[in-house]
């Protein structure tokens, strides 16, 4: 029988245009941040932005110039109405802006999210946070490492990051600044909690991924292009992010909706 697969993509090549898209999103994101920001809201009541539609224009049209013939789930042109007619085995998975609850309240804790996804799992990711000036990518093959970019776009050398061991005084967990509720607090009850933070958008797989946390559980609702870019990221790391049965999270669901999860750095040794 044939080989119907696609072609591989060079990893290299394909996170350094993540890398671009995502840092040219940023810059449409920045440029509305520091001025007026007007909010509407969508069929599920959750905000929307024109940073949000211009960050997706910029990634969508740098997608399309770079492989046109792998299909993009993008969160606002699922929201119009535009999904793929058919995934293949490798699609892209893109939240132009994730976290615009922390945009419209200009906390920094924002992102852009690109993700490669093959067979399932996210095999490689950007995740950018422009107003911190945080970019973190990772892939299947060459790791993952964060980049920190200047607030006039300069971007510094990076340097691999990894997961580590729970530390012996216990874990840090980041959770949900938006979305909170009793599971959370009954999942930890038993677990050697030492500090527990709030943090917005998917920057909370990558605090896991840089070592900075070591857990992230998420009991409440998200869809595969909030997680997908953390996730390859965290992966690179030598993460796990799992639904709550312990499986590993998997994407090109029904609808791209997610199960309740648990992210993870290494385990204690």
């Amino acid at each position: 029988m044939a080989d119907t697969r696609i072609p591989a993509v060079d990893e290299a090549a394909l996170l350094l245009t993540l890398k671009e898209a995502a840092l040219a999103a940023g810059r449409e994101i920045m440029a509305i941040y520091e001025g007026r920001i007007d909010v509407t809201h969508k069929a599920d009541t959750s905000p929307q932005t024109e940073a949000d539609l211009r960050a997706e224009a910029v990634i969508l049209a740098a997608l399309e110039e770079a492989w046109p013939d792998i299909p993009v789930v993008a969160e606002e042109s699922v929201e119009a109405g535009r999904v793929p007619a058919k995934l293949d085995d490798r699609f892209f998975l893109v939240d132009p802006l994730d976290g615009t609850k922390e945009f419209i309240n200009r906390n920094g804790e924002f992102t852009v999210n690109i993700a490669l996804v093959e067979d399932g799992v996210p095999i490689a990711g950007v995740v950018y946070a422009p107003a911190v000036g945080r970019l973190f990518l990772g892939g299947r093959t060459g790791g993952a490492r964060e980049e920190r970019v200047d607030p006039d776009g300069t971007v510094r050398d990076g340097k691999p990051i990894h997961t580590r061991p729970v530390p012996a005084d216990g874990l840090t967990v980041v959770a949900s600044r938006s979305h909170r509720g009793d599971t959370l607090d009954d999942y930890l009850k038993d677990l050697p909690v030492a500090d527990l933070k709030p943090a917005g958008s998917s920057l909370k797989f990558c605090v896991v991924a840089a070592g900075e946390a070591d857990l992230y559980p998420r009991f409440g609702p998200t869809m595969e292009w909030d997680t997908a870019a953390g996730h390859a990221v965290l992966l690179a790391a030598d993460g796990a992010v799992t639904d709550t049965e312990g499986r590993p999270l998997t994407y090109g669901k029904p609808e791209f909706r997610n199960p309740f999860f648990i992210a993870r750095g290494r385990p204690q040794t």
